[in-house]
């Protein structure tokens, strides 16, 4: 799969193709059948299959204080993608050039004149270009104007129920991982490095592998028992805490997560690792002192024992 950043760097080699458009977080299983289908739509058409995301999301960039939480950050979208048949990414800047980009230029200049898209495959409230003015039916109107075909996407539904990104953060927000991972087609996970702390775990008996989100906002929060890839040549056990840390600063977000590896004492500053959550033990609380902290901490660690002892 070839990433290609920005419109900038659109070259006349990447002209002819068949393209979808969209956030794709979480690349959940509507996405896996999305790209399926595109990629069979390229065979058919003997052309690469390209899709377009953007940096931010345009929900991000429009209402910054209120936008949902990321499932996926750039990174971990991009290595979700390249296990599915996508042949190229196009990673557009959402700016404010964009924004007020009007349909009809967007389809003539980027999606013909830029990558001469002979198939486009959208959802049927697929919106785009200035104040949301582009629509299915336009496109479709473009279509048999300039002689590219549209399609709709093929619908995912699991229980009756169409998959999507919402109903992805609903389960993590319940600790319903079960169903997250059903809706994944994976186990969720979050990805980060290990920075140094201010060491109050390891005062307290309990050092914890501090892990930078580069993330605003998180679909979870709380405490959680969980697995931790990247340190070992298999999954070390765990619990860790994700949120406000209301303990230490409860005014500031941090979006940092906090994993204690149980019996386990290396220093793993630097090294990136990969954060499997699979039960949910509580949520965040505040405690009158150090020492109530630490006997909840044993408690929770206790807890995570018992579901290793049960599940491993």
């Amino acid at each position: 799969m070839k990433l290609i950043r920005g419109w900038h760097n659109v070259r006349a080699e990447h002209r002819g193709c068949v393209l979808t458009i969209g956030n794709f977080d979480g690349v959940h299983r509507g996405h896996q059948r999305v790209l399926t289908q595109l990629a069979a739509v390229a065979r058919a058409y003997q052309l690469p299959s390209l899709l377009i995301i953007f940096e931010p999301q345009p929900q991000e960039y429009f209402v910054p204080g209120r936008a949902s939480p990321r499932l996926t950050r750039f990174k971990e979208k991009m290595m979700a993608l390249r296990a599915l048949p996508i042949d190229r990414v196009l990673c557009l800047r959402f700016n404010q050039a964009l924004a007020r980009l009007s349909p009809e230029v967007f389809i003539e200049q980027l999606l013909l004149g830029a990558l001469g898209a002979r198939h486009i495959v959208v959802g049927g409230d697929f919106r785009f270009g200035r104040d949301r003015r582009g629509d299915v039916a336009m496109l479709e109107q473009a279509g048999r104007r300039f002689g590219f075909d549209v399609a709709l996407m093929e619908t995912c539904t699991i229980g009756g129920r169409r998959v999507s990104s919402t109903w992805v953060r609903a389960a993590l927000e319940t600790g319903d991982f079960a169903t997250a991972r059903e809706l994944l087609g994976r186990p969720f996970r979050l990805r980060g490095r290990v920075v140094a702390g201010d060491g109050r775990g390891r005062g307290l008996g309990f050092p914890t592998a501090n892990i930078v989100l580069h993330r605003k906002s998180v679909p979870l929060c709380g405490v959680h028992v969980v697995q931790v890839y990247g340190i070992a040549k298999r999954a070390l056990p765990g619990v860790a805490n994700i949120g406000t840390r209301p303990t230490v600063d409860g005014s500031r977000f941090s979006a940092l997560l906090e994993v204690h590896v149980l019996d386990f004492a290396q220093n793993l500053y630097g090294r990136e690792v990969e954060v499997e959550f699979l039960s949910r033990l509580r949520a965040e609380q505040r405690f009158e002192s150090l020492e109530a902290l630490t006997a909840q901490i044993v408690r929770d660690a206790d807890q995570a024992r018992a579901y290793f002892a049960i599940y491993s």
